[in-house]
């Protein structure tokens, strides 16, 4: 197996445009795909894709995406982020815009679907970071391929690698989908049993969200809590990439120390209480704060509801406040130039149904059945997940 320069086995290495004045979803016809769109798994989420006028697409001379093309996000918080082309692609016409590498591989030199793999492999992913540049919003540059040195087997090898760590990734792909479906199961029996949150179909009261909370509050002012004061470890910081839909998202941890802490500890967040991010996508959305988090603090934007159990729990507020018709009630409460918060005043304020405690209480049991199943899944993923490294680590050294 040879070891040879990403740039010697590709056609072409562009980045696309978009026009002046920006893009949105009813602004041309072609889809224009940015960082936003690749996703972890190497594919695309084209749930929020803006389009791009087809008379200017066809007056661009770089960016036209293709099927095999392999997408690479070139600058920001995600650079290095790639995606694959495959040849079921949604889209007949497509063009990346300029946060956006397309990459053309030569196929008489190299199976494109191998060389994706590579560069979604841990060692790629270090490989494209080498030329990683600037301090405030970073990126690569078109040398970044140059850098970039891969193993290269021979084209039908390449293509059996290929084909066994498509197999594995499809059983993933197969995972994470069941874990989906558990989700949308829960979203499923609140509407069961509750109905649909924006309009009340039976009729339960409304009440102030603030009204249903023992303890309702927003995180420290930002300078009581800054990236200077993070510890190593000590007490955990709950921040906005830690809120996920009816999740707690552990890969992102900060810490202040417990000195620190306790000037702040007013605003101590315990298990059982509802985060509530009030910024960012979706820009309304909660989890509840797991058991093995004993003890927590909230930054700004991080809402800490904590349930009045005489009259609601945590299960009931968590679910309805990630309903989409509860955020379509809070829309007009929000507010911002660039980027959309709800204040927590004025979530406080937001009239929610209030149905009787008991069956909040059935609806809390169903829940717990359906995390007891999701946690089966997430295990199995996290060994699909290590079966995948472990297969790209042999894949690439040429032992598979």
């Amino acid at each position: 197996m040879n070891n040879v320069l990403l740039e010697t086995v590709i056609l072409s290495l562009e980045s696309g445009a978009r026009p002046k004045g920006g893009v949105s979803a009813d602004s041309g016809e072609i889809p224009s795909i940015g960082g936003e769109h690749l996703t972890d798994d190497g594919n695309f989420d084209f749930s929020n894709i803006k389009r791009i006028p087809t008379s200017f697409f066809k007056k661009m001379k770089s960016g036209h995406v293709c099927p095999l093309d392999i997408l690479i996000v070139k600058d920001g918080a995600t650079t290095g982020k790639t995606s694959f082309v495959h040849p079921d692609f949604p889209f007949k016409e497509a063009a990346v815009n300029e946060h956006v590498f397309s990459v053309r591989v030569n196929p008489e030199k190299a199976v494109p679907a191998y060389i994706c793999h590579f560069l979604r492999s841990a060692e790629g992913k270090k490989a494209i970071l080498r030329d990683f540049r600037g301090a405030t919003v970073g990126g690569i540059s078109r040398e970044f391929a140059a850098k970039v040195i891969l193993p290269l087997p021979s084209l039908p090898e390449q293509q059996r690698v290929v084909d066994i760590l498509d197999r594995a990734e499809a059983l993933r792909a197969k995972r994470r989908a069941a874990l989906a479906q558990l989700d949308e199961l829960v979203q499923s029996i609140f509407i069961e049993m509750f109905g649909d949150s924006a309009i009340n179909p039976k009729g339960w009261s409304l009440k102030p969200v603030g009204e249903l909370a023992s303890k309702f509050s927003d995180g420290p002012f930002g300078s009581n809590i800054k990236s200077s004061h993070y510890t190593e470890n000590g007490i955990r910081v709950v921040r906005l990439q830690n809120i996920g839909v009816g999740e707690f998202l552990d890969d992102d941890k900060a810490y202040i120390s417990e000195e620190h802490f306790a000037e702040l500890k007013k605003h101590e967040c315990l298990p059982g209480d509802v985060l509530v991010g009030t910024l960012g996508s979706p820009n309304l959305r909660a989890c509840i704060q797991p058991d093995w988090l004993n003890v927590a603090i909230n930054k700004a934007d991080c809402i800490q509801f904590r349930p009045d159990e005489r009259i609601v729990n945590a299960p009931y507020i968590c679910s309805l406040l990630n309903q989409p018709a509860t955020e379509k009630m809070a829309q007009d409460l929000m507010l911002g130039q660039t980027r959309l918060r709800i204040s927590m005043g004025r979530l406080r304020g937001l009239e929610v149904p209030l149905p009787p405690l008991n069956l909040q209480q059935e609806f809390a049991c169903r829940v717990v059945a359906v995390e007891k199943l999701k946690i089966i899944h997430k295990a199995s993923l996290a060994d699909l997940d290590a079966l995948f490294a472990s297969l790209q680590y042999r894949a690439f050294r040429g032992e598979l």
